[in-house]
């Protein structure tokens, strides 16, 4: 057997595979046999059917098998002993070759793949390089703003009689028109955008009528749910103008900060005073702060990283590869996607090097304690005062990573993870301190 690869250019190469009948004949007598014994014919006992007859019968397309297997089998062994980075997967070069074959196992077989390389670079992160890390605070309004949602879902629901901003209103919506729409519906009045619609739904009592311009009121999602059409219908609504009926008031009415209170919050007796609530709040917020923080920071890697690498890829070998993979896929599905597909693989070869680079590995742990942090994260976002065991955590863990899909999602965040910490310790940080009211400005400029 002969296999060797010539480079084309820079990101694009061959690779050939000769087969002499010495080459894959063993392990086509092997899978005959194999299947003599496993065959079920009229005449033949099971298991006794001549490896002769198989061969006769059967024998070009155990052939055709074989040959395929031992060609992806050498290829892959070949790519990882010469530390080939190839991109996608090889694919046969399609030509009028393979009529020349009788496929009578005695055909010395030449087979060509095209390959894509991954480009030369070296990764663009060094102790010179300097990011800004944010230590994000949390201001008065933000932290009143917590303890005043936290209030209300922990709250009860009153039915006033006069309504107020921030009430739910059961009313009937009709559309100022001959055979209009007619919906009586929960309209939230936390969600007007229109001061003037804002203003015109408070201090109303029940069966009181209104007239609103209900596309100045809503943003269209909000108005399709309301009115329970679609949101292109609510998009090109002819006539904008509604009669709202107050069928019914209802009010969150804040719960009270006392010890019933802190205890669905949290462990009970943990929290006793007020003072105590607040400081938990506070280092729930700037903990979820440091969240952002470090999302800020990995954004800007990255978009570091991507200005820094300038490389070309194999893109009509990518394009090719991608179209063989996902057949159903339109030209233009493709080439809309594809720019995003190189900014994807151009990140994760940036990652890749560093791993390689560096030594760094994903360890089967970190997977699993990753995964254990996702489902606590999920448990405590449903039910803040619910403790599962680390126990628990594991079972949950282990069947998550019963998925292949999940697993491989986890891994690749856990990888993305590790590459984030080494750059972490390896770059310039340079810590600035600031509000979390500037921040969210920061993060605007910046998109």
């Amino acid at each position: 057997m002969n296999i060797s690869h010539q480079t084309v250019d820079d990101v694009n190469a061959n690779i050939k595979v000769e087969l002499a009948p010495e080459d894959y004949n063993p392990s086509v007598d092997k899978a005959i046999k194999e299947q003599a014994k496993k065959a079920k014919l009229p005449g033949f006992r099971p298991g006794m059917v001549p490896p002769g007859h198989i061969r006769r019968t059967y024998g070009k397309s155990i052939l055709f098998d074989e040959i395929n297997k031992l060609v992806n089998d050498k290829i892959s062994e070949y790519i990882s002993e010469n530390k080939l980075e190839v991109l996608g997967q090889p694919l046969p070069i399609e030509d009028d070759a393979d009529a020349k074959y009788n496929w009578d196992f005695n055909d010395t077989f030449a087979f060509t793949y095209e390959i894509g390389i991954a480009p030369e670079f070296e990764t663009p992160f060094s102790k010179a390089t300097e990011f800004t890390t944010y230590d994000i605070k949390a201001d008065d309004a933000t932290l009143a703003e917590r303890v005043k949602n936290l209030r209300r879902s922990y709250g009860k629901m009153t039915n006033p009689e006069v309504s107020e901003e921030g009430d739910v209103l059961y009313a009937t919506l009709k559309q100022i028109k001959e055979e209009g729409i007619e919906k009586t519906t929960s309209v939230r009045t936390d969600i007007i955008e229109d001061a003037k619609t804002k203003k015109a739904l408070t201090g109303l009592k029940q069966d009181d009528t209104v007239k609103i311009d209900i596309k100045k009121a809503f943003k269209v999602a909000d108005l399709a749910r309301i009115l329970g059409i679609t949101e292109d219908e609510a998009e090109n609504l002819d006539v904008t103008k509604f009669e709202l009926t107050v069928k019914n008031i209802n009010r969150l009415e804040e719960a009270d900060l006392n010890q019933e209170f802190f205890d669905k919050l949290f462990p009970a007796g943990d929290v006793t005073k007020e003072e105590e609530f607040e400081a938990k709040v506070k280092e729930e917020v700037e903990g979820l702060f440091k969240q952002n923080a470090d999302q800020k920071l990995r954004n800007d890697m990255y978009t570091y990283g991507m200005e820094k690498v300038d490389v070309k890829f194999p893109e009509a070998f990518l394009k090719k590869w991608l179209k063989a993979t996902n057949p159903n896929i339109s030209d233009e599905e493709l080439e809309e996607g594809f720019g995003d597909f190189l900014s994807n693989l151009k990140w994760t070869i940036i990652e890749n090097r560093v791993v390689t680079a560096n030594n760094l590995e994903v360890k089967y742990d970190e997977v699993i304690n990753l995964a254990k942090e996702r489902i606590y994260a999920q448990i405590k976002m449903y039910n803040m005062n619910d403790e599962p065991t680390d126990e628990q955590l594991g079972q949950y863990a282990l069947q998550l990573l019963q998925d292949r899909e999940q697993a491989n999602r986890l891994f690749e965040e856990a990888k993305a993870l590790k590459v984030f910490d080494y750059l972490k310790e390896n770059v310039t940080l340079k810590p600035q301190e600031i509000s979390y009211v500037d921040f969210e400005k920061l993060e605007k400029d910046s998109k």
